[in-house]
């Protein structure tokens, strides 16, 4: 008996020593991606959409096409309208113009009439006559310009117009955002789409982001740049990569419930975002860990 129970204080204080002796992470996180969900930038028939989930699409590839036609007829029926206004903005051009060279040969007539009346050879009637002409000609001038102020107004709210059916023409072909790997999509082509559905979910896979939580003591230990080892389950062990540190929170929060036990739940902690270069094992939501490297001189390429 007295063996026995040797043998199992033995165990259990081997037991203790292995686990005093175990290292802990540093800290503990879920892996994500910066997510961007592409929504219509039109309303209309869907005519195509070029994405399917795990695609990979290069930023600016024209990836949908919504039906242009009845924004195409729109600016017809506009620029149609516009031409009736123009026309009539060069009618009393026009006449603006008829006008001023009446007004100016008033004005040399009585230039005329105002030298003779001086050397004796008109009469004041035939003065006023003048004078009175070239204020006449002067305020039809005024007249028929009032009339076309209105006019181009009109015209410029007809260029605006076709200029926001431009734009909505040009909004109508979708081209990608980000380059990176669809993770859903939410319309398919003949739908009927409005200004701002979501077509369909993308992120940057290739370069992802491991949020973890650290305790105040060890802020001194991260900064901004840092290179550190960042691990997660494979079939061998631990699988490591490095990390560089590109955010740390200002404020300090309750570490959340996925994180640890209920008793350390309680503590306040700070939120470290970490970018890991993706070599395709890493995915959305994956657990891993973090150790800070003693050597900060340690270069990545990240």
């Amino acid at each position: 008996m007295k063996t026995f129970k040797l043998f199992l204080s033995s165990i259990l204080l081997l037991g203790i020593v292995s686990c005093e002796n175990e290292e802990k992470a540093d800290g503990y996180g879920n892996f994500e991606a910066t997510e961007i969900t592409v929504s219509a930038e039109s309303s209309g028939k869907l005519l195509s959409l070029a994405v399917e989930e795990g695609q990979v699409v290069e930023e600016g590839t024209i990836v949908a096409l919504v039906d242009t036609l009845p924004l195409f007829l729109s600016k017809q029926q506009l620029l149609a309208s516009k031409e009736t206004v123009s026309s009539k903005s060069g009618s009393i051009s026009s006449q603006i113009n008829v006008l001023k060279e009446q007004l100016k040969n008033a004005v040399l007539e009585l230039d005329r009439v105002s030298k003779m009346f001086a050397d004796g050879a008109a009469t004041q009637q035939q003065l006023d006559r003048g004078s009175n002409q070239v204020e006449v000609l002067k305020k039809q001038i005024k007249n028929v310009q009032s009339q076309q102020l209105p006019i181009e107004k009109e015209a410029l709210s007809f260029d605006a117009r076709i200029a926001q059916l431009d734009q909505q023409i040009a909004q109508s072909v979708l081209k990608n955002p980000i380059y990176g790997t669809v993770l859903g999509k939410f319309a398919e082509a003949g739908e009927v789409v409005s200004f701002g559905k979501p077509l369909y979910k993308i992120a940057d896979l290739d370069n992802m982001l491991l949020r973890v939580y650290i305790s105040e003591t060890q802020l001194p230990s991260l900064s901004i740049g840092q290179i550190v080892t960042v691990k997660i389950d494979s079939n061998e062990g631990m699988k490591a990569y490095d990390g560089k540190v590109s955010w740390v929170s200002s404020t300090a929060e309750f570490t959340p419930k996925i994180i640890q036990t209920k008793e350390e739940r309680v503590n306040l902690v700070y939120a470290v975002k970490i970018k890991v270069k993706n070599d395709g094992a890493l995915k959305i939501g994956m657990p891993a860990e973090m150790w800070i490297e003693n050597d900060l001189s340690k270069e990545s390429n990240l």
